[in-house]
């Protein structure tokens, strides 16, 4: 069967749910009954999930530029795999030790797995073609904490942490993985890049919006962590009920969508660099109404965080792309992110010791951040058009 956009979207779309919902999105609501049954500290279960992180740091340039010659079907296949081996492990975990080892497992999955091995695949199935394939598959994988966060929770409170674990296993060997499989060995469109020898000023300008993108990729990763690990203890820290927290949580995944939603209709009109500083710019704005208004900004709250981080999720894969093309796509994008996977693996667990003194103060550590990330976007100028 041929692959077309619309079907590798639908394909990578679900599996990337399912991913999501059963890696990134577990610790929020399963760290404290893992860390109750092991009798360890809920710190010590996210600095599990830290190290594991690390991983992707250490694997993702390898793997990207494994797609880059091959296609993206052998990692994802192996990471649905590996999802389920981890989260078995996770269900099965009798001390802190086995903890770490499953989440390690669920770490080198994730790296293997999650959305920059999405992306590269795209690039490589549909060139420079491939910016509102991958809009369209985050605008999908929007839904994951919507689902992951309240599905979880309700799994948890009727069985326990560890079915739940066994939940998503399963979901990633019955759905996921023959989704993968039906995608198509090698790229379905070789790229042949002309050799045009690159200036010396030229190459400069890359090494230079390489970093730029780095640090700011890299904050926002961060924040994004931290969100995905603490969105629902972070917002009844500051006075938020369980029952608002929870409902304020759910509004993430609409909110990602909705912007997921506008710039897959608008992406042939507006770069992403311009789609990049929006997005950044809407969690400290988010951010400053939690800190003064407490529970009642919870909802816009989530939704402007929702909103940012989705349309941030876009600019990983398409900013890089239309800076720098289609060529060693995979590769550029591992090499962009190994400081967004290390700072992606401290987020959890630094801003789990912040809210241990106050929430207001990890939400200012947070928001500072994102302004960094801002003002090295705005300084970014587009060396070359988009293709």
């Amino acid at each position: 069967m041929t692959l077309t956009p619309r079907r590798a979207v639908v394909t990578l779309g679900v599996s990337q749910t399912i991913g999501y919902a059963g890696s990134s999105y577990l610790p929020a609501t399963l760290a404290a009954p893992m860390a109750a049954s092991l009798h360890m500290p809920t710190s010590s279960v996210f600095l599990a999930f830290s190290v594991a992180l690390l991983l992707q740091a250490v694997i993702g340039p390898r793997l990207g530029r494994l797609v880059d010659q091959r296609g993206g079907r052998s990692p994802l296949v192996g990471a649905s795999l590996t999802f389920a081996v981890g989260l078995f492990a996770l269900s099965l975990a009798q001390t802190p030790w086995q903890l770490t080892l499953g989440r390690l497992i669920v770490g080198l999955a994730m790296g293997a797995g999650l959305y920059d091995i999405a992306f590269a695949g795209l690039v490589g199935w549909f060139g420079t073609e491939a910016r509102r394939s991958i809009t369209g598959v985050t605008l999908i994988a929007g839904f994951a904490s919507t689902i992951g966060w309240p599905l979880t929770t309700w799994i948890e409170h009727h069985w326990g942490w560890r079915i739940a674990c066994v939940a998503w296993a399963l979901a990633n060997l019955l759905i996921a993985l023959p989704l993968h499989l039906s995608l198509p060995k090698g790229r379905v469109e070789p790229v042949i890049a002309p050799q045009v020898p690159s200036t010396g000023e030229v190459a400069i300008a890359d090494q230079r919006a390489m970093i730029i993108l780095a640090l700011a990729f890299a904050v926002q990763a961060g924040i994004g962590s931290a969100m995905s690990a603490h969105l629902p203890p972070l917002l009844q820290a500051v006075g938020a009920s369980l029952a608002v927290a929870i409902a304020a949580s759910a509004l993430v995944g609409p909110a990602q969508v909705a912007a997921r939603a506008m710039e897959f209709f608008l992406v042939r009109k507006i770069h992403p660099l311009i789609s990049g500083r929006v997005s950044i710019a809407l969690f400290p704005i988010g951010a400053g109404l939690l800190i003064l208004m407490g529970e009642a900004a919870a909802a816009p709250f989530a939704l402007l965080y929702g909103a940012g981080n989705g349309l941030f999720t876009i600019v990983r894969g398409t900013l890089p792309l239309a800076l720098f093309g289609e060529k060693n796509y995979g590769h550029r994008l591992g090499v962009i992110n190994i400081p967004s996977r290390i700072v992606q693996a401290a987020a959890p667990f630094g801003v789990t010791l912040l809210m241990d003194r106050s929430a207001s103060s990890a939400l200012e550590v947070l928001a500072s951040g994102s302004l960094f990330a801002l003002v090295l976007l705005l300084i970014l100028k587009a060396p070359r058009p988009i293709q």
